[in-house]
C-alpha cells in the first residue's frame, strides 16, 4: 500500500528561492522533484550560493530538465568542479511527467521552479510548479491589492 503524500513539502533548509515566480505566474499545481547533481554541486548548494531566478524546466525525451539554474563552482573544489549552468535532470514519476507534458503542450503552461531545498533526510529537492503567465493588468492588480493590505494593516495599528 502506498504511503500518503504530505500536503506540504518538508522543507528543512531552503538553498535558493524564486520569489518573483508568484508575481509573474498564476500557480496551478506544485510538484516535488529530486535533483540529479554531480560531486561539488551539493556542497555549493549547502553553502547557499545557488540562483534559480531565470531558470525554467522543460520536458525532453520523456524526462524533465532544469534549464539555466545557476549553481556556482564550489570554492574549495579542484579541477573536477562542475559546470555552473549545465542542464540538470529532475527525478519524477513517469505519471507526473506525462501530466506535465500534456499541460505544457495542450494548455500552454510553463514549468517554473519555485525553490531548491534540502528535506529532512538531507536530499536536494526542487519545488516545481505548473504555471500560466500573468498579463500586465493582473500584475498591476496584485500590486494594488498588496499596497491596500499594507495600508489597511498600518491604519489598524494606528487606530487600535
Amino acid at each position: 500500500m502506498a504511503r500518503p503524500k504530505p500536503t506540504t513539502f518538508d522543507k528543512q533548509r531552503v538553498a535558493a528561492d524564486n520569489r518573483r515566480a508568484k508575481f509573474d505566474y498564476h500557480i496551478e499545481d506544485t510538484y516535488e522533484a529530486g535533483l540529479a547533481l554531480q560531486g561539488t554541486e551539493v556542497k555549493a548548494l549547502r553553502a547557499g550560493e545557488a540562483s534559480i531566478k531565470e531558470s525554467y524546466a522543460e520536458v525532453r525525451d520523456g524526462q524533465v530538465w532544469l534549464i539555466n539554474a545557476n549553481i556556482p563552482e564550489y570554492s574549495h573544489g579542484n579541477r573536477l568542479n562542475h559546470e555552473p549552468r549545465r542542464p540538470r535532470k529532475l527525478l519524477l514519476h513517469s505519471r507526473e511527467i506525462e501530466r506535465m507534458f500534456g499541460a505544457v503542450e495542450r494548455k500552454g503552461m510553463t514549468l517554473v521552479p519555485l525553490s531548491v531545498y534540502f528535506n529532512s533526510t538531507g536530499r536536494a529537492k526542487v519545488e516545481l510548479a505548473l504555471a500560466k503567465g500573468k498579463q500586465a493588468h493582473d500584475k498591476r492588480e496584485a500590486v494594488k491589492d498588496r499596497d491596500w493590505k499594507r495600508d489597511k494593516a498600518r491604519l489598524m495599528r494606528e487606530r487600535g
